[in-house]
């Protein structure tokens, strides 16, 4: 079956001078995935008609469904009324339901209608109104050619608002939707290009209607199988099938699914096992803490941290000798095991984690560049560390730092629970 396809237009010179941040097109693209239909592309133009009237005879002629959001005010600077209503060849014309809506806010405010808002209830005759319950600009619904054109507010929760409850359940009365079922694999580990190359072979046998996309991330890469069909219950019995065939190419790389972090991925795992934690952080500054605590109920398995950011903290907080920081220094294998150790021990914890690098911009040597990061995992049984050459940006370091030395706890504790990492 094909997809209903669509392009979203945001309208408003503040998007484009980035004083804020278009969060509409992407809320409209998720919901619309919900029920079937797929955004073919998203447009952001400037408070001109020229522009306004080019983005719509473009997106007319790539997709059936047209949502519009902003430039629906009051103010001489919000065009997109007119502009549709000289896109569709029609005149503009009083709304009686437009207006008794906007009176009622008014009312309901305590303010005396304008002159000015009482110009927000003139719609194109061509139009459909569509019922604003949270604002005053109503919004515009119409059917030309088959298509579908629906103008909306570009107020985050009035939009929200009625595409849920009126644009939604109208566009499924309009077009027969396709099912679509996406499943994400969340990989760490590995780059990209490996990543294709160990499942090239398994990529190239996938059937037609399951499709395979690459999505890089900041120390991960997302694999995600996207299904079209008639119906949901046979799509997922399908991707399964090929999930079954993908997973033991890959399994030491995958720690996850869908909406999976490593953060919940480490805590489900230390509450299976009844084990607690604990961290001393020097280069992350608490972002390895702040991962662990993001996770709703994490007081069942985290201890707490502490951030030794000074030599003299290490040696008094962690007890890392001074000996190992004369002779290492701060950023070293040794100095951080014993940071591991030592948090472990002092806090009574099963696991104790630690990092130590140089973050940047400055600070780095020829000996030990920026980005040098060491970190490292410690439990009754064994402690490791591991040496990671990172980059010159700051919050990139300290990000990925968190993500690795989490990801190295997920490794041994998937090892102690019998399964090879």
């Amino acid at each position: 079956m094909d997809h209903v396809r669509a392009e979203i237009i945001s309208v408003g010179d503040e998007i484009l001078y980035g004083q804020i941040v278009d969060t509409n097109s992407q809320w409209i693209s998720r919901e619309l995935d919900q029920i079937g239909i797929k955004t073919v592309r998203k447009t952001t133009v400037s408070d001109s008609e020229e522009d306004i009237l080019n983005a719509l005879e473009q997106a007319t002629a790539r997709a059936q469904i047209i949502l519009m959001t902003g430039g629906l005010g009051p103010t001489s600077d919000d065009l997109t009324k007119p502009c549709l209503a000289k896109y569709f060849n029609c005149g503009l014309a009083l709304n009686p339901q437009a207006l008794a809506e906007v009176q009622r806010i008014f009312d309901k405010i305590g303010h005396e209608l304008t002159e000015t808002n009482r110009q927000q209830a003139f719609l194109p005759t061509k139009c459909q109104h569509v019922t604003n319950r949270a604002g005053t600009a109503p919004g515009m619904w119409f059917y030309e050619d088959g298509k579908v054109y629906v103008s909306m507010p570009g107020v985050p929760h009035e939009m929200k608002i009625m595409m849920t409850e009126q644009v939604m359940p109208k566009l499924k009365t309009v077009y027969k939707m396709p099912a679509i079922y996406h499943k994400i694999v969340r990989t760490i580990g590995i780059g990209e290009s490996w990543l294709s190359d160990k499942i090239k072979p398994w990529e190239e046998q996938l059937p037609n209607h399951i499709k395979l996309a690459y999505l890089p991330g900041l120390g991960e890469v997302r694999l995600r199988l996207t299904a079209i069909g008639e119906n949901m219950a046979a799509l997922k019995k399908d991707v399964q099938d090929q999930l079954d065939k993908l997973l033991p190419l890959i399994k030491p790389y995958i720690y996850g699914f869908d909406n999976d972090s490593v953060p919940k991925i480490v805590g489900d795992l230390l509450r299976k096992q009844k084990l607690t934690i604990a961290a001393a952080e020097s280069c992350t500054g608490g972002t390895v803490a702040q991962a662990i605590t993001s996770i709703a109920g994490s007081s069942d398995y985290f201890l707490g941290g502490v951030v030794a950011y000074h030599n003299a903290l290490k040696e008094s907080l962690l007890g890392v000798s001074p000996d190992t920081l004369n002779r290492h220094g701060a950023v070293s294998e040794q100095t951080v095991l014993e940071m591991a150790e030592g948090i472990k021990s002092r806090l009574g914890a099963d696991i104790g984690i630690a990092t130590s690098g140089i973050a940047g911009p400055g600070g780095g040597s020829p000996e030990k560049p920026v980005g040098t990061v060491w970190i490292a995992y410690a439990d009754e049984n064994k402690a490791v560390a591991k040496k990671l050459s990172l980059y010159k940006d700051r919050d990139i370091n300290n990000r990925l730092t968190t993500q690795r030395v989490l990801n190295l706890v997920r490794q041994s504790l998937v090892e102690m629970d019998g399964e090879k990492v």
